[in-house]
């Protein structure tokens, strides 16, 4: 696993957060270090496409099984982002130009990879007029060109600065899971994702079924933060009402001590508490365990998410 020491010079606004204490982590959250041909595999066709992942960018605790298994989550326009979320591990401050030519690596890479599902993400770019927009459609274009029979799945930031047309330019490219996470509870925004707005959030999920309905949505939450469980039901709640289909719920892992400090542990018999009430609640797909992340076994969740959107229709 690639040291996860932030380089202080591209975080110059976390250099005053204090240290917070890293607790020791439970049985039920140790991994093993990533290893074998399959993961040396992806990484270096990662290398050859001179591609950025968030698995390594956010110190994924996953990476090992997932590269090892040849999905690898891609992170499109740079490694530099425009927010200073406390819980995140991507480098801050000033990105660099688009790259023009990155959808085609993403693509080839795709296709080398041989992948049915691919989750592809971004860095915040509020620099942007259109917040990445037009690159993710162009991305998502050249990946449908190349893996015609691939099915994408998109991880956006909020878009909060553009204007409408921004998500109008991703829905139209027309990604089959349009994912948007609200990571935490609303009343620990400020702490947690000070430059991003709870019901902004929501309300961009909404919009994707207004504009859609046939693409999937998807948010998920980490838990561990300082949230309790009543106001991560509201949340539930406040995700069905915006026509939510698939919750992942994760525990908060700290990247370093200069980051905002896990609360506790949750156990897994909570996160199975968490999705038993999620499911009641309506989605059509949930994954809730301490390891769960937005792009974690994505491919056989979508499959489960299909089939149950289409059990759904068959029974109503």
């Amino acid at each position: 696993m690639r040291d996860l020491k932030i380089p202080e010079q591209r975080h110059p606004e976390k250099a005053h957060r204090p240290d917070n204490v890293q607790p020791k982590k439970p049985s039920w959250i140790r991994v093993k270090a990533p290893s074998g041909d399959g993961y040396e595999k992806t990484r270096q066709i990662m290398r050859e496409h001179k591609l950025v992942t968030v698995c390594e960018e956010a110190g994924c605790p996953n990476a090992g099984e997932c590269w090892g298994q040849g999905h690898a989550t891609m992170m499109i326009m740079g490694d530099i982002c425009t927010r200073g979320c406390t819980f995140c591990n991507i480098a801050t401050g000033r990105p660099d130009a688009l790259d023009a030519f990155e959808p085609g690596r993403v693509a080839d890479a795709v296709q080398k990879l041989g992948l049915n599902h691919v989750v592809i993400t971004s860095v915040d770019r509020d620099d942007l007029e259109d917040g990445g927009a037009a690159h993710f459609a162009q991305t998502i274009r050249a990946v449908r060109h190349r893996s015609p029979d691939t099915t994408i799945e998109i991880l956006t930031p909020d878009f909060i600065k553009c204007p409408p047309s921004a998500l109008e330019t991703v829905v139209e490219a027309r990604p089959d899971v349009f994912n948007h996470n609200l990571e935490t509870v609303p009343g620990l925004y400020p702490e947690v994702r000070p430059g991003a707005r709870y019901f902004h959030s929501l309300r961009l999920l909404q919009r994707v079924k207004e504009l859609d309905p046939s693409i999937f949505t998807k948010s998920g939450i980490m838990v561990g933060l300082g949230e309790d469980r009543q106001s991560v039901m509201q949340v539930m709640d406040d995700m069905r009402a915006a026509d939510v289909d698939f919750l992942t719920v994760g525990q908060y892992l700290q990247p370093t001590p200069k980051h905002h400090a896990v609360d506790r542990f949750v156990t897994p018999e909570e996160f199975a508490s968490y999705e038993k009430a999620a499911f009641g609640k309506g989605f059509l797909m949930v994954s809730a365990t301490p390891l769960t992340r937005s792009s974690y076994h994505a491919g056989d969740d979508f499959a489960r998410l299909r089939a149950n959107r289409e059990a759904k229709l068959a029974n109503a």
